[in-house]
């Protein structure tokens, strides 16, 4: 017959099982988490595409995400403004990131001033910004505006969201 706990081993045992509570209790968050912090792409409007082109401002390799910003750029390859004379600014989040870097796409890849084209879906809200389209690629154009836009044709196929 199993022996009743005295005080002491009483204390041991609802420490262990308080502890174990907490560990499972910390697993299942640990778990949790990566999913929530990888957001949905319900904010962005899957029913309008834009291609834009622009010469980049910024590029940000995010943990999740890279994203590009840039200036949009007129057919005549001079920068679009905005009613206050304000260059008119766009950003794309692009692939994960560490898709992104099997590519070989840092920060030196992408030199400020670079033209490109770019496909996305926009802001629901109508910010200027957008995720890029499943399989269409980020074109790079060089320091200026080729003659008949930048294109696949007229520019460098560079990065293409394989999902």
């Amino acid at each position: 017959m199993k022996q009743p706990l005295d005080r002491a081993e009483r204390y041991h045992d609802r420490r262990c099982r308080r502890a174990l509570r907490g560990l499972g209790a910390l697993l299942a968050a640990g778990v949790a988490l990566p999913a929530l912090a990888h957001h949905s792409f319900a904010m962005y409007d899957q029913n309008d595409t834009r291609t834009l082109t622009g010469k980049l401002t910024r590029f940000i390799p995010g943990a999740n995400h890279a994203q590009l910003i840039f200036e949009l750029v007129g057919p005549d390859g001079q920068v679009v403004v905005d009613e206050a004379g304000k260059p008119v600014v766009w950003g794309i989040e692009m692939g994960r990131a560490a898709e992104i870097a099997r590519e070989g796409v840092s920060v030196d890849n992408f030199p400020l001033g670079t033209v490109l084209s770019v496909t996305l879906h926009p802001l629901r809200d109508g910010r200027n910004f957008g995720a890029q389209v499943r399989n269409s690629p980020v074109i790079k154009c060089g320091a200026a505006l080729p003659d008949g836009g930048c294109t696949a044709e007229t520019g460098e196929v560079f990065l293409t969201i394989i999902d």
